[in-house]
């Protein structure tokens, strides 16, 4: 059944992750944290991605005017990431977000999340407000809270992925936290 042209959805671009990275990352924070676990509110491990451009609500001929402008954009070559240590949103002392950060290969993703944010502005949305900080979100936490002791104490992530294609997605809110479908990959050279 064909999509409807004014079916809204919450749509977003991101690196998606390897299932090795995402089971060794679970592995690796479960080591570091223990039994606590990670504060706020944490999305499962098959949610995990580096979020290149968020659009927000977006019909279908938004949709399509992006997805038509990223398969004639140069998206550039397979690249590696390794990642770095966490961080925190606005700062450790004050998180509202807890981050893994993105350490080698962090030029080639601020490249690919420039040419999706160009593609996204070209297709009619507005420009993001923020620069582009490569990271992946591992909670949300409300209210603020210090973690500068989880922040100094948790070792950088050892393993590193390939980068192949961008995915986007389709976030569902509503109870319990985000799923996120994915709708189609675009690969990279």
């Amino acid at each position: 059944m064909a999509q409807s042209t004014d079916a809204v959805r919450r749509i977003f671009l991101a690196v998606d992750l390897a299932d090795e990275v995402r089971h060794g990352l679970a592995a690796h924070l479960a080591e570091a944290v223990g039994d606590g676990g990670l504060p706020g509110s944490t999305p499962h491990p098959a949610s995990w991605h580096i979020t290149l451009r968020f659009l927000g609500k977006t019909d279908q001929l938004g949709y399509e005017r992006v997805l038509s402008r990223l398969d004639a954009a140069e998206l550039g070559s397979a690249f590696e990431v390794g990642f770095a240590g966490l961080g925190a949103f606005p700062n450790p002392g004050r998180a509202t977000v807890l981050w893994l950060g993105v350490g080698n290969g962090s030029d080639p993703l601020i490249d690919l999340a420039g040419t999706v944010e160009e593609a996204a502005v070209d297709a009619g949305f507005m420009p993001e407000e923020r620069p582009f900080h490569p990271h992946l979100t591992l909670s949300r936490i409300r209210p603020p809270q210090d973690v500068r002791g989880l922040v100094d104490t948790v070792p950088a992530f050892p393993l590193r992925q390939t980068v192949r294609q961008i995915t986007v997605f389709e976030s569902h809110l509503g109870r319990g936290p985000a799923i996120y479908v994915p709708l189609e990959t675009l690969e990279l050279c």
